[in-house]
Formats: structure tokens, sequence, C-alpha cells
């Protein structure tokens, strides 16, 4: 999470929907970075409106805009499994281990599947009750969200590939695709409304 305190603005960090990146570029130009912890680095839009919202306002008596990135869902899982496969693979017990995407995409659509699929959903993240995160940009129209941070923040934003997972096999058929579909339909609905 960023706060830029003269500009009114704070960037909350999607998990995997170039958070990283964001950050790498714009650290040095916000009065707030924080990066570690991870539950703080990534505090979502429930946590932000009940704890950092009402210190910022009370010490400011204004509204901070919300800014955010929201990535594909089923690209944004997929994105999840690469960063999983790079986890610990030194450690021959690590869980993803011979885990395919199929898998893994099967493990993330139960509530009881394994520890390393529960990722949660962007829709949570952006989210809470009837309000969502002022401006939502689409990860994918990184453009768009770059001259809106240029303009807001009035510098120039070049941002670093970082953070990059490897490459792996991350492929479903149609049946497989069409089942996530329907367990990611919040989220599908969210980033198509975008």
């Amino acid at each position: 999470m960023l706060i830029f305190w003269e500009s009114r603005l704070v960037f909350l960090a999607t998990p995997k929907a170039g958070s990283t990146a964001v950050e790498a570029a714009l650290e040095a130009l916000a009065n707030v970075a924080v990066q570690r912890p991870a539950a703080l680095k990534h505090a979502n839009l429930a946590t932000y409106q009940r704890h950092i919202a009402p210190w910022l306002h009370s010490a400011t008596g204004d509204h901070f805009t919300t800014v955010a990135l929201m990535r594909e869902p089923i690209d944004w899982l997929r994105s999840w499994y690469r960063f999983r496969q790079r986890d610990d693979d030194e450690d021959p017990d690590h869980a993803m281990t011979g885990i395919s995407f199929a898998e893994f995409a099967a493990h993330y659509a139960r509530p009881d599947g394994m520890a390393a699929a529960r990722v949660g959903t962007q829709a949570e993240f952006l989210t809470d009750d009837a309000t969502q995160v002022d401006r939502i940009f689409r990860y994918e129209d990184m453009e768009t969200f770059t001259h809106f941070l240029e303009d807001r923040l009035d510098c120039v934003l070049s941002l670093p590939r970082v953070n990059v997972p490897p490459a792996v096999d991350v492929s479903l058929d149609g049946a497989q695709e069409s089942a996530l579909r329907q367990v990611m339909d919040r989220d599908l609905r969210l980033y198509h409304a975008l």
C-alpha cells in the first residue's frame, strides 16, 4: 500500500496484479509505503476503510481516493499458480510438487482445497459490502493506469518488470475453464464492469 498525502491518493496493492512493480516505481514519491509484512502490504478495502481511512480523515479532514489494479480473473489465478510453483521449489516435500494448474484450479474451487490454493478473490479485496475501491484499473491496460498516476502525482512513470514467476503450463480444457468461470463469477462480473 502506498499513501500519497498531498495528492490524497491511496494505492491498494491487489496481490498478483502488478503491485510490486507499482511500488518499486512509486515508493520514493509516497509519503507512506507499506511493503512488509504481506498482510499490511496487501491491506484490502475493508481493512483500509476500517482502520486507515478514519486515521487519514482525522488528520486531514479530507477523503483519500483509493486506486487499485484488477487482473483478468483466470489469468490472476494462473499467476497465483506460477507464484506457488516458485515457492520453496528446492524442497522435495513442496506442496505444489506434481500439481497441475487444472488440479490447482479444482482445489481453488473447493472450500476445503489445499492451503496453497486458498488465495481469496479479487472481489473480496476490492469491495466491501456495497462499496468498492474508488478507481479500479485493468491490469491488462497498464497504460491507462500509469497515465492516471502521472496526472495525479505530476510525474513520469516507468514500471519495471519485477516479481516475474516462472513459465509453466497453465492450460485448462473447455470443461475445466467453464467450471472455473462459474466459481469466479463475482470476480468476472466486477472485471467486465470496469
